[in-house]
């Protein structure tokens, strides 16, 4: 199956395995789907897919998970292959990945609820109506001993010794506070990958490291660019939870330029 990578949320420690990513994007036939486990930093450095571009792995359903999107590889061996990438190219035209993308945006986030509940929906593209705030919390600085216990548990288990070292775990929990369609004001968690990658690059000014994260997801995504949100759930929380989502990742291409602007440009 090929797949268009367009979501990598921030490495987390499963009890069952390992340390992973969370990966989502869409079919050929525009459909949205989850791939899950996959151990992404595990991959050799070429196997390492980036986001919008395409990858053949070979998937099943997953039929532990109820959720409807969610697939996972053939077995724990099974290697995606990274194929084209979908870029904006000099002239940063999102057109192709707009095309994708924009297929089925919610704008309500009653109705969206709404849909989970009914039929297990569990990604989304979503479009905020106004972004209030983004804000930041200190958290935790290190994983649980409770997660960490369990890890160790399996590399003895499974005799792992590679080397490997498991992500730091993100000292802050970065939000939006946005409103929907309704004027239904939700605050959100963002489980990005690159919210963590921008933090961890000013790590030794943790103050300087928040706004420089605040600088790009909130002074440009949010006031300079076009901003969608990928909202996913949990399946611990899809059917508990009040509001079961979370944002996954962001989908920020420049604003469409005004009809009157681009006849002048071409004088």
């Amino acid at each position: 199956m090929k797949v268009l990578i367009s979501v990598k949320t921030y490495p987390t420690i499963s009890e069952k395995y390992d340390e992973l990513v969370c990966t989502a994007g869409f079919t050929e036939d525009g459909n949205f789907i989850r791939i899950y486990p996959i151990s992404y930093r595990k991959l050799a450095y070429d196997k390492q897919y980036k986001k919008y571009q395409w990858i053949d792995i070979e998937l099943i359903k997953n039929t532990k998970d109820f959720r409807k999107e969610s697939y996972r590889p053939l077995s724990l061996d099974t290697i995606p292959v990274p194929c084209e990438l979908m870029d904006t190219g000099k002239n940063r035209d999102w057109s192709e990945r707009k095309k994708i993308v924009l297929k089925n945006v919610y704008t309500n986030m009653d109705t969206l609820i709404a849909q989970a509940r009914k039929d297990a929906t569990s990604l989304a593209v979503f479009k905020p109506t106004k972004i209030k705030r983004f804000t930041w919390e200190a958290v935790e600085r290190e994983w649980s001993k409770e997660k960490m216990a369990s890890l160790n548990q399996m590399n003895i288990f499974e005799k792992k010794d590679d080397g490997f070292k498991v992500v730091s775990k993100l000292p802050y929990k970065f939000k939006y506070e946005f409103e929907d369609d309704n004027g239904k004001v939700s605050n959100m968690m963002i489980e990005d990958w690159e919210i963590g990658a921008l933090f961890w690059k000013y790590k030794e000014d943790e103050k300087l490291a928040c706004q420089k994260v605040k600088e790009k997801y909130f002074d440009d995504f949010a006031k300079e660019r076009d901003l969608y949100f990928y909202l996913g759930t949990t399946q611990k929380y899809h059917q508990k939870s009040i509001n079961p989502f979370t944002i996954i990742g962001t989908f920020h291409p420049p604003f469409p330029k005004l009809k009157a602007e681009t006849q002048y440009s071409l004088f």
